[in-house]
């Protein structure tokens, strides 16, 4: 089992940053592992690629040293244990509404006596049935962690409860929905959001728990930092190529013509 660097961070209280990346060639997970990031945010709730392509966007990650943090759709709690199997470090897991919610998520990504997570072993988790049985179950519940995304604005009155489940790690603001829903729209820096950032921190210090949300830009991960969050992410493939594309654009479209 592989040793997972955000559980080494948190338990540190270092902060931890991650990308995203939305594209599906394996050389990008291979680069990003290699250069050093944290983690790899792969998104199987908005994405249509499989467990299978998943699995080997995974193996290209493991020549390097980033977790991965794989995001099922909601009440997916089948799925997320496969990609723990296939070798996900981590579980962002959306919309909690609730504790009963939060607990669901952990019953189905720890091993007993935490969870009742199905054993299997034959994936490249543990790897390949190459572990003893016990040390393998043991590791698997020490390296693995949990991130639940709190998105609607309802789910902020059992914030403080779903904090206090043993098993969750991390609590992230969904910025996105959480705006959609509280009818703010796009708008990541309303006075809403930092309301709710302070709930959600309050919390997770209540019960010695990481608290974050996604970051865009380094200097609003500086602020997220100086405020105390211990996690967030930084950057995406798929805006890099877009930026470089529209620059590329512009550049050429500023070309002149000989006289």
């Amino acid at each position: 089992m592989r040793k997972s660097i955000v559980k080494q961070k948190l338990a540190n209280k270092e902060p931890v940053i991650g990308i995203s990346l939305h594209l599906t060639d394996p050389s990008i997970y291979e680069l990003a592992s290699l250069i050093g990031v944290d983690f790899i945010w792969m998104d199987l709730e908005h994405h249509g690629y499989s467990v299978e392509t998943a699995t080997g966007l995974m193996r290209a990650a493991r020549v390097g040293s980033a977790d991965i943090m794989a995001r099922p759709a909601k009440g997916e709690f089948m799925r997320m244990a496969r990609l723990l199997e296939a070798g996900a470090h981590g579980i962002l897991y959306p919309r909690c509404d609730n504790a009963d919610e939060a607990r669901e998520v952990v019953r189905w990504t720890k091993f007993a006596p935490m969870g009742t997570r199905g054993f299997d072993g034959g994936n490249s988790d543990m790897p390949y049935c190459m572990m003893n049985f016990v040390e393998y179950a043991e590791q698997a519940n020490a390296e693995t962690w949990n991130v639940i995304q709190i998105e609607d604005p309802k789910a902020l009155e059992h914030v403080d409860e779903i904090a206090s489940v043993p098993g969750v790690d991390v609590i992230m603001l969904g910025p996105a929905d959480f705006s959609l829903l509280s009818g703010i729209p796009g708008q990541f820096q309303h006075p809403k959001i930092d309301e709710a950032l302070a709930v959600i921190k309050k919390a997770a210090d209540r019960h010695g728990k990481a608290w974050g949300t996604t970051g865009g830009s380094p200097a609003r991960c500086q602020d997220l930092i100086n405020r105390g969050a211990l996690w967030t992410t930084c950057g995406c493939d798929l805006i890099w190529v877009k930026n470089g594309l529209e620059q590329n654009k512009k550049d050429l479209a500023a070309l002149t013509r000989p006289k």
